[in-house]
C-alpha cells in the first residue's frame, strides 16, 4: 500500500502569544507551547544546575566514549535478526511503562506518558495525517531494548541524542568534550568531514550511534510496516538534533531526505515541547490508536 502524503505547509507554521497564559506559546495553529518543561526549567539545557544535570552529563560521558563504528555495526547486526521475541505494538507500548529515560532533561514520568503526550498534541493539529498520529505514538519504542527481554542494554546504548559514526564528530554535539575520548576521534579512517561515506549518499548508508531510534527503524522495515517514507525517516533520526536543530550533517543527505527532513521539523516541536505534566486518559484514547496500529502494521511483530 501506498501513503501519499502532502508537504507540511509551512508559512503558516508559526509561534505567536495565547490570549490568556503568557507563559504558553501557539505553534502550528494550536499546540500550546510551554516556556518551560516538566521540572519548570527550559528544554534542553544541559548546562543550567537542576535535579537531573549530573545524571545527564554522566550519560553522555559514557555514550560518547562508547558509541563506536565497530560497537555500532555489531550491536545492528546482532538485533537486526530481530529474534528477541514477538509481540504487538500495544504490548511494547506498555513494557515501556517500566522505564525513565536517564538522558532526558526535560522528563521523568513513565514514557507511555510522553508517547501519549506527543501523538495527542499531533492529532490536534494535523487532523488528516493518521500516519503522523502513530509516529508520534510510536517514536520511542525501541527503548524496550532496556527491557531484560532484550538483552537489558545500558541507557548510554539506548537513548540519548544521535550522531554519525564513521566520519567526524561534529562539534554542535551536546557535550562534545566527551567525544574526544572516543576512540575513532583519533581515527583516520573516521575523523575526516566524510569519513567512510561521501557528500550527498543519502543518511541510509550512514551509520548512527546504535540506540531506541535505529532499533525500531529496523523493527517497522522489518516487518513491511505501510507508513510512508516520512514516517520512517521521524522514527530513524528524530533525535540527530545535531541535524535537525543545529543543520551538521546536511552534506551527507539526498534529496529524499531533505524532503522527509520537512516533517521531521514539524515532528519535533510535539516531541519535544509535549513534555509536560498533563496526563492523558489512556483508555479514552486507546481505540484510536488500536485502528491506526492495524491499519500499518501486522498483529505481530519480530523483534
Amino acid at each position: 500500500m501506498t501513503i501519499v502524503i502532502e508537504q507540511p505547509q509551512f508559512d503558516v507554521v508559526v509561534e505567536r502569544k495565547v490570549t490568556g497564559d503568557p507563559a504558553e506559546l501557539v505553534l502550528d495553529g494550536g499546540f500550546a507551547v510551554p516556556d518551560a518543561n516538566a521540572f519548570g526549567r527550559t528544554f534542553r539545557n544541559y548546562e543550567e544546575e537542576s535535579e537531573r544535570k549530573e545524571t545527564v552529563e554522566e550519560f553522555y560521558r559514557t555514550n560518547h566514549i562508547n558509541q563506536t563504528y565497530e560497537f555500532v555495526q555489531r550491536m545492528r547486526e546482532g538485533y537486526g535478526r530481530l529474534d528477541k521475541t514477538e509481540m504487538s505494538i500495544w504490548e511494547c507500548i506498555e513494557l515501556l511503562n517500566e522505564f525513565v529515560d536517564d538522558s532526558d532533561p526535560d522528563l521523568d514520568m513513565p514514557q507511555i506518558e510522553h508517547l501519549l503526550q506527543t501523538a495527542e498534541a499531533i492529532r490536534k493539529d494535523y487532523p488528516d495525517e493518521d500516519w503522523l498520529h502513530l509516529t508520534g505514538l510510536i517514536h520511542d519504542l525501541g527503548k524496550v531494548l532496556l527491557h531484560p527481554t532484550f538483552g537489558e542494554l545500558p541507557q548510554w546504548a539506548v537513548v540519548g541524542d544521535t550522531f554519525p559514526v564513521g566520519c567526524a564528530f561534529d562539534e554542535c554535539n551536546v557535550h562534545f568534550k566527551y567525544l574526544k575520548e572516543n576512540p575513532d576521534y583519533h581515527n583516520p579512517a573516521f575523523n575526516t568531514k566524510f569519513g567512510v561515506y561521501s557528500e550527498g549518499c543519502g543518511l541510509d548508508k550512514v551509520l548512527m550511534s546504535w540506540g531506541h531510534d535505529d532499533y525500531m527503524y529496523l523493527v517497522a522495515k522489518e516487518n513491511k510496516s505501510t507508513l510512508p517514507s516520512a514516517g520512517l525517516f521521524i522514527i530513524r533520526y528524530h533525535s540527530f538534533y545535531p541535524l535537525h536543530k543545529h543543520g551538521a550533517y546536511m552534506d551527507l543527505m539526498n534529496q529524499e531526505d531533505k524532503e522527509n527532513l520537512k516533517w521531521l521539523h514539524v515532528f519535533n516541536k510535539y516531541d519535544l515541547y509535549s513534555k509536560s505534566s498533563v496526563r492523558i486518559d489512556v483508555e479514552k484514547v486507546k481505540p484510536y490508536y488500536m485502528s491506526l496500529i492495524e491499519k500499518y502494521f501486522p498483529d505481530k511483530l519480530r523483534w
